[in-house]
C-alpha cells in the first residue's frame, strides 16, 4: 500500500514497528555469532537518523527516530560483551539537495555541496561521539569539503582514547555542471554498463582511501598477500546491505563459504564486517542468520585460531594433495586451516620447513592428535581415523618449530 509513496512516507510505519524492536535480542545474534563488535548505521543515505538528533536537518528539519535505537542497542551490544561501532553516511544525503539515484551513475553528483550540510555532518557525528563514545568511527561515501575533518576526528580521539575510525573520509568537490557533471555521468554509466558484464569474482568495490583512517574498508575484495595496514573486509551476507525481499536463496553466502572467509580475511591481517538487515521489529529473516549462527558454532570450538591471532610470514599454501591451507599465529602456536576436509589422511604442507627433528600437533576443537614426522625439513601428517565433519579443520603446531620453506 505504500507504492510509488515518497520515502518519508514510510517514517511513521517505521516508527511504529520499531517502537517495541527487542534490540536485546539483535545485539545477541551478534553474540552468538561470535562477533568481537558490531557496527550500526545510524543514518544511511535517506537521512533519517536512528537518534533524537538535536540537530535538525538541512530540509527535513525533525527527521529522525524518536526512540533512541542507537542508544539502546549500544547499551545491548555492550552488555553482550561486544564492543559498539557507529556507521554514518557522511557523503549522501538524498533530502538534502533532492537527489535522486536511480543509477549507478546518478552517484557521482548525489553528494550534497552545501555549506549547511558540512554543518550538519558535523554537529550529527559530534553528537554520536558525545552520547553514546562508539568504539569505531565508520563514516561512508566520503564527507563534505567543508567539513573540518581534523577537528572532528581529533575531537573523537580525546573522548574515546582507545576508538578507532575507517578510512572513507576522502573530501573533494564532485563536478556540479557543465562539462564536469556530464563526464561524470559518462564515467559512471560506462562503469555500471560493464559491471554487470564482469564476472562474479571481479565485482569488487575498492572505495578511496583517506590517510586519517586507521584501516581500509574494501568491499566484497580481498587484497592478495598481507597487507600491512590493518582492513576490514565489508559485504553482506548477500549482494545487499538489508532485508531485501527480491534477493534469491543462492545469493546468500553459506555457512560454509562464511567461516572460510573469515579464515582467509584474518590469515592476510584483516577483520571481516558482515552485514545483514533487521526488519522494523529488530529481528533478522533466518536465511540471514543461519550463515551467522553456523559461523558462531564453528568459533565457539576453533575461535583459537582466530581470535588475538596474527598473520604468520606467509597466508597461504596448499597441502601436498591441493588442499587450500590458510595460517594464523599466535605467541605459541601455528595455525593450519584447510579450507576444506583433505582427501587423503596423510599429506605434507607445502613450504614450510620444521627446524627440528620432531613434531606435535592437535587438531582444535577434537580430543584427537595426528601424528607427525619430518623428512628432509618436510612435514608430513596423518590424521587419525573418523574424524568428525568440519568446514574448515584446524591443526596447531608448535610456532617455534616451524618456518617458511
Amino acid at each position: 500500500n505504500h507504492r510509488g509513496a515518497p520515502y518519508e512516507a514510510f517514517r511513521h510505519p517505521f516508527e511504529a514497528a520499531s517502537a517495541g524492536a527487542d534490540l536485546g535480542a539483535l545485539a545477541d545474534v551478534g553474540r552468538r555469532a561470535g562477533a568481537r563488535y558490531m557496527v550500526l548505521t545510524t543514518k544511511h543515505h535517506e537521512g533519517y537518523s536512528l537518534w533524537p538528533s538535536r540537530a535538525p536537518h538541512p530540509t527535513m528539519g525533525s527527521y529522525h527516530s524518536p526512540r533512541d535505537l542507537v542508544g539502546e542497542l549500544t547499551t545491548e551490544v555492550r552488555a553482550a560483551g561486544l564492543r559498539m561501532g557507529l556507521y554514518y553516511s557522511s557523503g549522501f544525503d538524498w533530502p538534502a539537495n533532492d537527489a535522486v539515484l536511480a543509477r549507478a551513475a546518478d552517484v557521482l553528483t548525489g553528494v550534497p555541496r552545501s555549506e549547511s550540510y558540512a554543518r550538519f555532518v558535523d554537529a550529527q557525528w559530534r553528537e554520536l561521539i558525545d552520547r553514546y563514545h562508539p568504539d569505531i568511527l565508520w563514516s561512508d561515501i566520503g564527507a563534505p569539503a567543508d567539513l573540518d575533518l581534523e577537528s572532528l576526528v581529533d575531537h573523537y580521539r580525546r573522548v574515546v582514547e582507545h576508538g578507532v575510525v575507517n578510512d572513507r573520509w576522502v573530501q573533494g568537490r564532485i563536478p556540479g555542471g557543465g562539462m564536469g557533471r556530464l563526464a561524470a555521468r559518462g564515467a559512471a554509466s560506462a562503469l555500471e554498463a560493464g559491471w554487470r558484464r564482469l564476472p562474479a569474482a571481479w565485482r569488487e568495490l575498492k572505495p578511496a582511501s583517506h590517510p586519517i583512517g586507521d584501516f581500509i574498508t574494501p568491499e566484497y575484495a580481498t587484497p592478495k598477500g598481507i597487507p600491512e595496514r590493518k582492513w576490514e573486509a565489508t559485504r553482506g551476507v548477500g549482494h545487499s546491505f538489508g532485508a531485501n525481499h527480491h534477493e534469491p536463496p543462492e545469493d546468500i553466502i553459506s555457512g560454509t563459504e562464511l567461516i572460510r572467509l573469515l579464515v582467509d580475511v584474518v590469515a592476510r591481517n584483516g577483520n571481516l564486517l558482515i552485514g545483514v538487515g533487521p526488519r522494523p521489529d529488530g529481528t533478522v529473516p533466518s536465511e540471514q542468520t543461519e550463515p551467522l549462527l553456523a559461523l558462531g558454532r564453528w568459533l565457539s570450538s576453533h575461535g583459537g585460531a582466530i581470535y588475538g591471532t596474527r598473520p604468520w610470514s606467509m597466508a597461504a599454501t596448499t597441502t601436498s594433495e591441493g588442499t587450500e591451507v590458510r595460517f594464523t599465529r599466535d605467541s605459541r602456536h601455528l595455525h593450519a586451516v584447510m579450507m576444506e576436509a583433505p582427501p587423503t589422511s596423510e599429506f605434507a604442507l607445502r613450504g614450510v620447513r620444521s627446524v627440528g627433528e620432531e613434531i606435535e600437533a592437535e587438531i582444535l576443537g577434537t580430543d584427537q592428535r595426528p601424528r607427525c614426522r619430518v623428512e628432509s625439513g618436510t612435514v608430513w601428517i596423518t590424521l587419525p581415523p573418523g574424524m568428525p565433519p568440519d568446514p574448515a579443520p584446524v591443526l596447531r603446531l608448535p610456532l617455534e618449530a616451524l618456518a617458511p620453506a
